[in-house]
């Protein structure tokens, strides 16, 4: 009957009170799944005006413990997986548990490809990108035999956004443990500037570039029937082509903001810190911090705050396939 009380308070947009009765729910009866998974979604804030609202650290913390008890209770709920997934690594930055927490989703659905897509995603961030690339190979033999286009089509795209950073990586590296890494003088040199967005990047170069081709192309076909036509066709066929080039001029432009996020990721998954102050207290490190959740930033300043040093020989602990 309290489960049901808490269902109709919901319904009725009496959030605080459906909690409250949740909460009643799984005190009395903890085996109570729906309940936690209850719990674990109306801990988190309600959307306003049809814009997301973020969790705090304490809400993204207290829906990820019942989102917990959801799966230990019913392994095969798989949006509890994927809720507890978003929080434990977009909210609050626990990368390497969450490798493990997909590695869980794994032994539950040991055909489903998402905890790949998850996981090679993670290891991309954080640079170890041998054992992404293993992940991979493994993911595509899953779709293999299971075919779907959609998951064909998403993990062409993953692949193809992990060569891209291969490329990069092979270029020049990363290892944020590192203190001596010449990277973090990249960083260092560009910390008073903000990254390049790609909307001025296309403005400021592309363009450009395509209306003196095109100019050119106009002279070019002057008399020529349907010109404006062709012109017009070609000068579109231009811009994607230019803007698809050139973006790997974009990722080199913005690689001290890619390093940057990758030493906070590492910060956010060790709990220690790596970065030195003089970035710390930069533009760029302050543009790139609030580019993340508040439950993220309230985490990472706790992080700060005990200023326990990150080691050379940390690692990270990837599950074996």
């Amino acid at each position: 009957m309290i489960w049901l009380d808490a269902i109709e308070a919901n319904e009725e947009g009496d959030r605080s009170t459906a909690l409250t009765l949740a909460e009643e729910v799984v005190s009395l009866e903890e085996g109570h799944a729906d309940a936690w998974f209850a719990v674990a979604q109306w801990t988190l804030p309600i959307d306003s005006r049809g814009k997301q609202t973020m969790p705090s650290m304490i809400q993204a913390s207290k829906s990820m413990a019942s989102i917990r008890k959801v799966v230990e209770l019913d392994p095969q709920n798989e949006h509890a997986w994927r809720i507890g997934g978003e929080i434990m690594v977009g909210h609050l930055g626990m990368l390497e548990h969450g490798l493990e927490w997909w590695e869980g989703r794994k032994e539950a659905a040991p055909s489903d490809v998402l905890p790949y897509f998850e996981q090679v995603s993670i290891l991309i961030r954080l640079g170890y990108f041998e054992e992404a690339g293993e992940y991979l190979d493994v993911m595509d033999k899953i779709i293999e035999s299971q075919p779907s286009k959609s998951l064909e089509s998403r993990a062409r795209r993953l692949r193809g956004i992990f060569e891209e950073q291969v490329s990069m990586e092979g270029e020049l590296g990363f290892e944020p443990q590192n203190s001596k890494d010449d990277s973090w003088g990249l960083i260092s040199r560009m910390r008073k500037k903000k990254p390049i967005t790609e909307t001025y990047f296309l403005l400021m170069f592309v363009m450009p570039i395509v209306f003196l081709l095109g100019s050119a192309a106009m002279m070019l076909f002057e008399g020529v029937p349907y010109s404006t036509a062709m012109v017009m066709l070609l000068i579109i066929v231009m811009y994607f082509g230019i803007a698809r080039f050139s973006r790997r001029l974009l990722l080199k432009l913005n690689r001290p903001e890619s390093f940057l996020n990758r030493a906070i990721d590492i910060e956010s998954s060790s709990g220690m810190v790596c970065v030195p102050n003089e970035i710390r207290e930069s533009k760029l490190y302050s543009h790139v911090v609030r580019s993340r959740t508040p439950a993220f930033q309230e985490r990472l300043g706790m992080i700060e705050d005990s200023s326990e040093p990150l080691t050379g020989k940390w690692t990270l602990d990837v599950p074996e396939l």
